[in-house]
């Protein structure tokens, strides 16, 4: 039962209860301890989600790298079936459009630091040596626990 009457001090109505007792009922706002609880919630939260969140920046990461090294692997393969001659550089690639550009290493952010490794011996005897493979250039180890050099 609701009394309607104002207490001294108190804001909102006052409710009886059972045993007679008048009871201030709040009619809004938090308390402390209930911004605590929050607070804390959201915290562990943000604990838990910020490493996951990492984690999966790096598997985008090593995804992207997976494709890039595919397309330029292609790219040698069709380049060197074509003009029976490994290219010389990776810029041969893009100049022969067999790539729109030499990709960014997503692991280091820059193209300058693919390794490329040359062939034994030329497909025709009076060629130089050409790529035949390409490799990452960022130190470090991937998730799958071989290093991003061997990949």
């Amino acid at each position: 039962m609701t009394s309607g009457k104002e207490e001294a001090g108190l804001k909102g109505t006052c409710t009886e209860g059972a045993s007679g007792h008048l009871w201030a009922r709040r009619d809004r706002g938090f308390t402390i301890l209930e911004l605590v609880i929050v607070m804390t919630i959201m915290s562990i939260l943000l604990t838990v989600s910020i490493p996951i969140y990492r984690t999966l920046l790096v598997r985008a990461r090593e995804t992207v790298l997976r494709e890039n090294l595919f397309k330029m692997r292609d790219a040698i393969n069709r380049y060197t079936y074509d003009k029976n001659r490994a290219p010389q550089t990776l810029s041969d690639l893009a100049s022969a459009k067999y790539l729109r550009e030499i990709p960014i290493d997503p692991i280091t952010q820059s193209r300058d630091t693919w390794v490329v490794r040359l062939e034994d011996e030329p497909v025709v005897p009076s060629a130089p040596r050409g790529i035949v493979d390409v490799f990452s250039g960022a130190e470090g180890i991937g998730t799958d626990g071989v290093p991003y050099n061997e990949w």
